[in-house]
Order: C-alpha cells, then structure tokens, then sequence
C-alpha cells in the first residue's frame, strides 16, 4: 500500500483527513510517523466497518439466504502484524455458535455479511492459539494508546480491507459512540467515527480470556514495542490509571529497570497500592531495582506486616542496605539520603574514576559528584561530574585530587534536619551533598529533589533536571 500524502497531517486521534480540523500541533517526527499509519488514507478511512454496528446483522450466502446472525469477529494476535487480521467469524444459527472461516467471507458491509458460497461447513467454535473475540475481549476493554499516552476504552472498533485482508484498523473511545452503542438500536447509516484511534498507536492490554466454551483459558500476546518508547513519568501515568490486571500485564512487559524507573515516578499512593496488590515477590524485585531511597519511601508507606514480609524476599545485600535506611526517621538526612553513591580514593586517577562512573551508569540520575576519601576512608571534597568529564579531556592521567578547591566539603551527620540539609544545600548552591558518619566516612548522598519531597506537603514528588539525565 502507498505511503499516503505528506499533507494528511495527523492529530491525536491517529488520523487526519482534508476538511477535518486539525488539533493541537504536535513534533515533527511524531507528525511524520503518524502519517504513515493506514487511517491516514482517505480510501481506507472511508471503507471501514464498525464492529458494534455489524453485531448481530446477517450473515448470507451468494443467494441471499441467511445463514445465521453476526454473534463475534475473530482476529489473529500473535502474528506480529500492526494491523491484526480477521480470521473468521462467530455466527449465531439457532442456539449454536459456529465457526467460519476468514476464506469463506466475501465482504463485511455495514449492514450485512456476505459470504462467498451458497454452501458452508459451519464448524464449532473452537479459540486457536493467538486469536481473539473482538467483541467479547476486546471491546470495552483497557487499551493503552502509546502515541496520546493514555488509558483509553474501546467504545467501538473498526475493520476495513488492507492488503487484501480484512484487518482491525481502529477503535473509536468517544462518549458519544458508547451512549450510540447502548441506546435504541435504528436502522440509519454507519455513522462517523468522531474519536477514531489507528490501532497502530494502541497498545491492548489483557487477563486470562475464558475460551467460548469457558473450558480454557489465553492470553492476549503482544509485543509492547510501542511501551518502551515512552519516558519513566509517562509510564508511571499509565500505570496510575490501570486496572490491577492491566498494571500487572503491563509491568511484565518492561525490563527491572524500566518498571523501576516508572514506580519511582508514580504518585505515592497509588505506589502503595500498586505493591500491595502485588505478589511478594514481584513487590521485592520491583523495589530491589529501585533506587535505595525511592525504595525506603515505599517501603514506609506500606503496613509493617506486607513491608517485613517484601523484605524477607529482597536479596540480602540490597535488604540490608534499606533496612539500615529505614531506621533513620524520614524527616533526617538519612531518612532523605540514598546510599548509592561513587566513593574515589585521592590518589585514583581521572580515568580510573570514569570507570567508576560508568559501572554506575544504571543509577546516573542520583549521581552529580564524586565523593574523594583519603587513605582511611574520610571525606576530603566533592567533585562534579561535569569537572571530571572536563578533566578526562585535558589530564586523563591525572590524580582526582587535582581537582579538589579550597572550599570545605559541604556534609551533614545523618541526625540533621531535612530544615538544616535544604539550608546547606541553598548557602553551598550545591545540588547534593554528601552525609557523613561520626568518623568523616562518606554514608550516603542527599539531592535537592529529595529534600523538597521532605519539605513540600504534597503528595506528587518533584525531580529536578539532572545533570546525566
């Protein structure tokens, strides 16, 4: 199929056509991909079916006998197709379903469904692996558009003819179509989608489906490929506006890190609620990938019993680790610090030292310093990241010592105040400092955006630009 015209900009809804008002302007390259996708084409927009509309309809034969009644449309899942190809159809004859194949169908109209042949072996509805019923596991169900990133619910979806198959192309999510949907049903003609999404840009999200019989029991397979496009704040969003499956599926899609990078942007409560809906044991790999001090903030907030019982199931090092940050109270520097920090020895040399930096690299966005001890372990300065970047290209030889200032080290004792750690941080102009046990040995590492979590009574968490993010 040709790339449609450059000229049918898209919108949010998926698709644009000419005389359709555009929405809000969007990035060049999101425009350029949207373009591509099949609603885009004018030919296509204006030939697709809607699936609510041809549920319970005819379906005849060549010489017009009715067979039976629309009851379901079955898609192919898992073939890793875009645009999901039908098939075969559900018919209702009688008090039986039956199955007929995508082969036997010569065309899906608006109000009817042809078929190819005067003569057809109705076959039991039998779900083979990686199909699904449109109507009954899809329709109404959660769906994730990755392209607007939200939640949405399929009100209605759309079939059209691409490629020779007939193909899901779209769902509409408008009000307006469900209450159309639900109300008296009138003969009239197909009405215009008024909120239609490509089904390029959506990304299903299922439970265990019971089969028709209700004997067994499938999964709605997908890739996710459109999930990892999206930043940590945007997956926290969508996981705050799932369902408990639909989080569950979805966390199963990301890498450790990706969901721990989402749960640390998610909204506290709904933290909360996410992990104690979990197995144990997923709340303990999910938290033992977070960052120490985002983990230790969930952990608080849940009820002591599910927070002893997570632990337990946390590999031991890391366990230990926000056992020993739990015991501080969370309005004192060690209840706001993380323990993940970068720790050189003066005489380390600059590139020695980027070493460290880049096996830390998972955890760059609680790292803007490098804390340098001397031969007992004492905190003798802090140097940016950006100053050893700069020196790796001048002195790479050199001794991290070098780029040491006169100016005190800017520490606090893991007892201080979140009020004392925010005026060290203003009077330094520092975005971190370092927290130090009774001995000057370097503990752990506070940034801004955790001591204004600590300070501002809200319950959304703010995150300052970091200087690798």
């Amino acid at each position: 199929m040709a790339t449609p015209p450059s000229t049918h900009a898209s919108t949010r809804s998926g698709f644009s056509l000419p005389g359709r008002r555009e929405g809000p302007e969007r990035p060049a390259h999101q425009r350029r991909r949207r373009a591509r996708r099949i609603l885009a084409s004018e030919g296509v927009f204006d030939s697709i079916v809607s699936l609510a509309g041809i549920l319970g309809r005819p379906v005849t034969n060549q010489t017009g006998q009715e067979i039976g009644r629309l009851d379901d449309v079955v898609a192919r899942w898992s073939d890793g197709q875009m645009y999901p190809p039908v098939s075969g159809l559900v018919i209702r004859v009688g008090r039986r379903l039956a199955f007929v194949p995508a082969s036997a169908i010569d065309r899906i109209a608006h109000a009817e469904v042809l078929l190819r042949s005067a003569r057809l072996d109705l076959r039991d509805v039998v779900r083979r692996p990686g199909e699904v019923l449109l109507s009954k596991d899809v329709m109404d169900h959660q769906l994730v558009d990755v392209d607007g990133v939200q939640v949405i619910r399929a009100a209605d979806l759309y079939l059209a003819e691409v490629l020779g198959r007939i193909r899901l192309v779209g769902a509409d999510v408008s009000t307006a179509t469900l209450l159309r949907r639900l109300g008296p049903r009138r003969r009239r003609p197909q009405p215009t989608p008024d909120r239609v999404i490509d089904w390029a840009a959506i990304q299903p999200f299922g439970d265990s489906i019971e089969n028709v019989d209700g004997a067994t029991q499938v999964r709605l397979k997908t890739t996710h490929e459109g999930l990892h496009r999206l930043r940590p704040g945007e997956l926290a969003d969508l996981l705050e506006d799932l369902r408990r499956d639909e989080r569950r599926e979805l966390l199963a899609g990301l890498s450790a890190d990706e969901a721990a990078d989402a749960l640390e942007e998610m909204q506290p409560d709904d933290l909360e609620q996410l992990l104690r809906e979990a197995h144990p044991d997923e709340a303990a790999r999910l938290l033992a990938a977070m960052e120490p001090d985002e983990a230790v903030d969930a952990l608080r907030d849940l009820p002591a019993v599910h927070r002893a019982e997570v632990l337990r199931r946390i590999p031991s090092p890391t366990a230990l680790a926000l056992r020993e940050l739990l015991g501080y109270p969370e309005d004192e520097a060690g209840g706001i610090m993380t323990s993940t920090l970068v720790v050189a020895r003066s005489n380390s040399s600059v590139t020695e030292v980027v070493g460290q930096l880049s096996d830390a690299r998972n955890h760059d966005v609680d790292l803007d310093a490098v804390a340098v001890v001397n031969k007992d372990g004492r905190l003798v300065g802090d140097v940016t990241i950006l100053m050893i970047l700069l020196a790796m290209q001048t002195q790479p030889e050199g001794r991290i010592s070098s780029l040491l200032t006169d100016e005190d080290v800017v520490t606090v004792r893991p007892h201080a105040s979140a009020d004392e750690v925010a005026g060290q941080l203003v009077e330094a102009r520092r975005h971190s400092l370092v927290v130090v046990d009774d001995d000057g040995r370097p503990i752990g590492r506070i940034l801004a955006d955790d001591v204004l979590d600590a300070l501002v009574p809200t319950k959304g968490r703010f995150h300052f630009p970091r200087l690798l993010s």
